[in-house]
């Protein structure tokens, strides 16, 4: 399909949205994230060249990266899950209330512009990948994860929040266990979990509130676009067992440093935009 780029100028287009297809994937397996920290920056400056409106940007970038995250999340998990680290409980009590928290999240996108997506992502991973680095092991909330309503009204924000960034929940879910003393092993591993439950609603409702939208690039539906999916889904289906036996095989804190380092260059990424 012709985008009105320059062959050689393409071929690189094509050639970073692989790329960030093998990346989302390590990340989504190795933190138990969606990898939207490293996509949605990807398809930011995919999209910008191919002429996508400002109007739509952002909202194009989450969208298709939720969509990505469906298949990548999947694989994820169900990994994590052969390896008996995934707390079923949790998963199963949270998921009423998180996919309740996509729904709002989905309706605050539709009623946003680029500015409230963008100072969303940067200020929530900012405050998470601080929590991380400066955090320890003593740090504790209490010995067991308080049941409803306050995990409840948590699973809302989780929800709302992670369909926001299109991150997969695993930041929130990891933060909320570790400080509960679970082993953060368990933690990345339950989180896992959540990137379906925020990945598959909110896909369905950024195509909803993206439908007839002006200034969307061909083969897109809604806020997502199905060709970009159809290059980054295989490639990062493939990766993401890759960084789950990376994951377990590695020291609770060195996976504390990288996940606070993977917030971190996200923050960094779009208060530049903001500023």
């Amino acid at each position: 399909m012709d985008f009105g780029l320059p062959a050689g100028e393409l071929a690189l287009l094509f050639a970073m949205l692989l790329a960030g297809g093998l990346v989302m994937g390590l990340l989504a397996g190795l933190l138990g994230v969606g990898g939207g920290g490293i996509m949605v920056p990807i398809l930011y400056e995919l999209f910008s060249a191919i002429g996508v409106g400002e109007a739509v940007l952002m909202h194009l970038c989450v969208g298709t990266t939720l969509a990505v995250m469906v298949p990548t999340s999947l694989r994820s998990f169900f990994s994590h899950k052969a390896k008996g680290a995934v707390d079923l409980g949790i998963l199963g009590s949270m998921v009423v209330p998180v996919v309740a928290g996509v729904v709002i999240g989905t309706l605050v996108a539709r009623f946003s512009d680029k500015t409230v997506l963008t100072a969303i992502w940067a200020g929530a991973a900012a405050l998470l990948s601080l929590k991380m680095y400066l955090g320890r092991a003593s740090w504790r909330l209490g010995d067991e994860i308080p049941g409803h309503p306050w995990r409840g009204l948590y699973g809302i924000f989780i929800g709302t929040i992670s369909t926001l960034m299109s991150i997969g929940g695993g930041a929130f879910v990891t933060m909320m266990m570790t400080l509960y003393g679970r082993p953060i092993h368990q933690a990345v591993a339950t989180s896992s979990g959540f990137g379906p439950m925020i990945a598959i609603p909110g896909t369905i409702g950024f195509i909803w509130a993206g439908w007839g939208a002006a200034g969307l690039p061909p083969g897109s539906l809604g806020y997502v676009s199905l060709l970009s999916a159809v290059i980054i889904v295989p490639v990062s289906v493939l990766a993401a067992p890759w960084g789950v036996r990376l994951a377990h095989g590695i020291s609770r804190r060195t996976l504390e440093l990288a996940f606070a380092t993977f917030l971190a260059v996200v923050a960094a990424r779009f208060l530049a935009t903001l500023l």
